[in-house]
Formats: C-alpha cells, structure tokens, sequence
C-alpha cells in the first residue's frame, strides 16, 4: 500500500535576487603602382612602333599589371583571412582538447569514486543471498520497464525544457536538474522534489518522469540530488538537501516561479529527508533565531511525501528481509506526529499499490494517474485556470506495454 502525505503551511514571499562582442578585423595595404609610361614609350619609338598604335597593348598590359596588383592584394587578404581562420581552428582544437581532457579526468575520478564507494558499501552488506537476489530482481525490473526509461532519458538529455546539474552547493554531488513549463507567461507554481533510492541509489534523474509530468501542466519542478551512503550519513544527506533547498528559496524566481506558491515533495527516501530537512529548519528558526537562517519553513506551501519512511526503526524489519540487514541501521508515524501539534497534514492511502507504483508503473500507464491528480488538487487549489486546463488536458499516451508493466510488478525488489 502507497501512500501520500500532506502538510500546509503559511507562505511569506521574498525579495527577487538580481539578475545579468568581440570583433576581429584585418587591413591589407592598398599595392603601389609604377611609373612606367614613358619607359615604355622610349622602347616603342626605338623599334619604330608608335605609340599610338601600341596603345591597346599598353593598355592591356596596364591591365593585365592592374590585375596583378588586385590579384596579389587579393592574395594578401585570402591569406591574412586564412591566417586568421587557422588561428581560431587551433584555439578551438585546444578549447576541445582541453574540455575532452577535463571530461576523461572528471570520468575517471567519478569511476574511481563509484568503485571505491561499491567497495566499502559491499563491506557493509557482505554477500548475504537477500540483498543479492533484490538486485537481480532490480535488473529484471529495470529490462521490463527500458521502453519507458528510454522514452525518458531521451527526455531528459534532449529536451529544452531541462537544465541538468546546476550547482547549489560545495559539497559532492550537490547538484540539481531543473524542469521548465514550456511558456513561462506569468509566475509559476515550483515544486522541490527529492527523489529516492534506499539511501543508497538515489539519483536526481529518477524524478524526471513525475517532474515532466508536472513541468506540461506549468509548473517549475527541481529534482535536488545528494551524497548517498557509504559516502555520506543520513545527516549528511538532511544537510545536502536543506542546501539544495535553500538554493532552490533564494533562486527559483529568476526562473520564472511565483515565490507564494513553493512547494516541497519527496519520494521513499527521498521523501524522509525532505521532511528531515523541513523539521530540522522548523528546529533552527525556533531555537537558533533567525539571523543566520538562509530560508524559511513556511516559504513552503506544503509538503507531499510519496511513500515515505519516517519511522525507521518499525521499518527496520522490512529492510532487513529486503536485504538492507538491521546491522545498517541505528536502530513517529509523520502524519501523527505533525497533527499533535496542530499541524494540518493527510494521509492518504492507496490500497493495492506497490511502493513504484504511483511513481513509477502508474504514470507509464499513461491515461491520468492519481497521485498526479492529487498532487495537482493542492497546487491549483483556488486558480481556476489551471484547473480548467488540466480536466481538459488530454490524457498521457502510454509508454510501456500493459504486460511488461505487469511482468515489473511481479519481479519489483521494492
């Protein structure tokens, strides 16, 4: 069973942050002409030519001289012009040579890092059969779903509308993808989303299908990424996605966002440190004064967490039959939680759903999925417009075969 959870809070606005030819040119000095008219009459009498009739090859030689001269000024000019072409092909083939090798290093480093990472991280797993027939499973999961991740990733590496990897913070992996609405005519609703993994997997990427979803039916979406474990603890992680956030608060409106309707979502483990981060700035503004404080809780309309885990030592159990043995963890219900004290927040359930499937199979389905629907019910509550516009929308087209869809579900390690 899946669920969704909702907390409102009151918005403040905040100030806008500011926003913000080179020529190259050639001279060719003009050719200059010689004097020879009268060594050329003086020849001409002396072998009893005229010069009245040599006029015509005198000019023709004058001519032919003139175009000589325009010949090798043009000369000059193709080779300065060609001169020049060469210097830039050079500066150009240094440009590509040095960003080609800046690639291969931050490749090389990124496979050193991924390595050294899978190492230690398998130091913490061990070889134990759960964890390794769950990733198998992963594979199977993956194979049946490629048509729709392929769709996808050519979304998310070809399309306009995406701004991969924009830095918000110093540290690893402090990077975000943003997702633009295609007519940015008036301030947009944005919604900050931090997407799942176990901890472990997270990636930025896995939220481009929700995120293209909601960027067609105008509004601003930033996927935040983060240090996963082993290369960094949960706290670690609470505090990339607090960066991301604030980044997010302080710079979204240049991008086209209303900054009175911000929003904050998370999914699986995404969603717990969405809600780690917001407790935690709630803990700071109450008790560290707000001298210091970069953004606010409450510049966040509400909080939508998708199939989150919020109580992890009940969770503890289930990870551990899952292969994420209880040797991992240190080992609240949210919603309760927030509601003694006084805070609005729902909890819906969605009966016979897997913990991808409102994120994952639903939207590939195509049609309109529900937790999309019902993420859209908060966003355009009270704007007319956008409500029209989505119940006439047409539906989404499928992008995964029905069978293949039931097959993922069948193998899902989730």
């Amino acid at each position: 069973m899946s669920e969704l959870r909702f907390g409102k809070s009151k918005s403040m606005q905040f100030p806008r942050v500011g926003h913000v030819k080179s020529g190259l040119s050639s001279h060719v000095p003009e050719t200059a002409e010689f004097h020879t008219r009268e060594v050329v009459e003086k020849l001409l009498q002396k072998d009893g030519i005229s010069l009245s009739s040599s006029n015509q090859a005198l000019s023709k030689s004058s001519s032919n001289l003139a175009l000589s001269h325009k010949l090798l000024g043009d000369n000059k000019h193709m080779l300065s012009e060609s001169q020049c072409s060469e210097g830039h092909k050079t500066a150009a083939d240094a440009t590509n040579h040095n960003s080609l090798t800046k690639e291969v290093v931050h490749v090389a480093a990124e496979t050193y890092l991924l390595t050294r990472l899978t190492i230690i991280l398998l130091g913490y797993l061990g070889l134990g059969y759960r964890w390794i027939t769950k990733c198998i499973a992963l594979l199977f999961y993956a194979a049946f779903l490629m048509p729709g991740f392929i769709q996808i990733g050519w979304y998310y590496f070809f399309s306009k509308s995406v701004h991969r990897s924009l830095i918000y913070g110093d540290q690893p992996r402090n990077r975000l993808d943003l997702y633009l609405p295609q007519k940015l005519n008036k301030p947009k609703p944005a919604v900050a989303f931090v997407t799942g993994g176990a901890w472990i997997i997270g990636y930025k990427a896995w939220g481009a299908l929700l995120a293209q979803e909601l960027a067609e039916e105008d509004v601003i979406v930033a996927c935040i990424d983060y240090r996963n474990f082993p290369q960094g603890t949960v706290t670690d992680m609470v505090a990339d996605v607090a960066s991301g956030l604030s980044f997010f608060c302080k710079n979204i409106v240049e991008y086209g966002a209303d900054p009175s309707r911000l929003y904050l979502a998370g999914q699986s483990a995404g969603a717990h440190l969405a809600a780690c981060a917001l407790v935690e700035q709630v803990r700071k503004e109450m008790f560290g004064g707000k001298d210091n404080i970069a953004w606010c809780a409450s510049q966040f309309r509400a909080y939508f967490g998708i199939s989150g885990g919020y109580n992890l030592p009940d969770l503890v159990n289930h990870f551990h039959t899952q292969g994420l043995y209880r040797s991992i963890f240190l080992s609240v219900t949210f919603a309760d939680a927030l509601q003694s004290i006084h805070a609005k927040a729902t909890l819906k359930l969605y009966p016979g759903k897997t913990h991808t499937d409102l994120f994952l199979q639903d939207p590939m389905r195509g049609g309109k999925d529900e937790l999309l629907r019902d993420i859209l019910a908060v966003i355009n509550e009270g704007d007319e417009e956008a409500e029209a516009k989505y119940a006439t929308a047409p539906p989404r087209r499928r992008l995964v075969p029905e069978f293949l869809l039931q097959l993922a579900r069948k193998v899902s390690p989730f």
